[in-house]
């Protein structure tokens, strides 16, 4: 680990209850991950920081999966003034129209299966490639989809987390 992530987890150690948890919710919006890492905390290393988020995020139930859905905006259409947003769907900047509003109908069609957002790790993924995922998953039962959800919201918490750490000077 380099000083700079062991400088980073020192901050996010060492910050009262209520910023450590803001700055939680901004990698996960699920009041339980964030309640059950921040419980964890001090962390020796960004090891046991990114153990701790695997094993809350093991235990959401269907509902704080939906509320950890519901901080993420569609693919395509990241929130305005939002760089994590922008950068984890930077793959859709090049994008083509026809491949935006594919991926828009795609969006809507999973939506209104599902209950929810297409929620996919986008990060270095290009527009065709989440666009192909969404084909791929529109299929799914519930149950399938909700697994590959937990899965894909594990990538992005470890990638936010491992940002989270490594930020210089103070992340709040």
């Amino acid at each position: 680990m380099t000083s700079r992530s062991t400088a980073g987890l020192a901050r996010l150690n060492a910050a009262d209850a209520d910023t450590a948890a803001r700055l939680l919710r901004e990698v996960c919006s699920s009041t339980t991950w964030v309640a059950a890492v921040l419980a964890e905390r001090p962390y020796p290393d960004a090891e046991a920081l990114l153990a701790a988020s695997d094993a809350a995020l093991h235990d959401l139930t269907a509902d704080d999966l939906g509320e950890a859905m519901a901080g993420h905006p569609p693919i395509g259409r990241p929130e305005p003034g939002d760089p994590t947003s922008a950068r984890e769907q930077r793959g859709m900047a090049g994008a083509s129209d026809r491949l935006k509003a594919e991926l828009l109908e795609l969006n809507l069609a999973y939506q209104e299966r599902f209950g929810h957002v297409f929620l996919i790790c986008a990060t270095g993924l290009t527009g065709e490639q989440m666009r192909d995922a969404a084909r791929a998953r529109i299929g799914n039962t519930l149950e399938q989809e909700r697994e590959i959800v937990r899965g894909e919201l594990g990538k992005i918490n470890r990638i936010r987390l491992t940002r989270l750490v490594a930020a210089e000077g103070d992340p709040s």
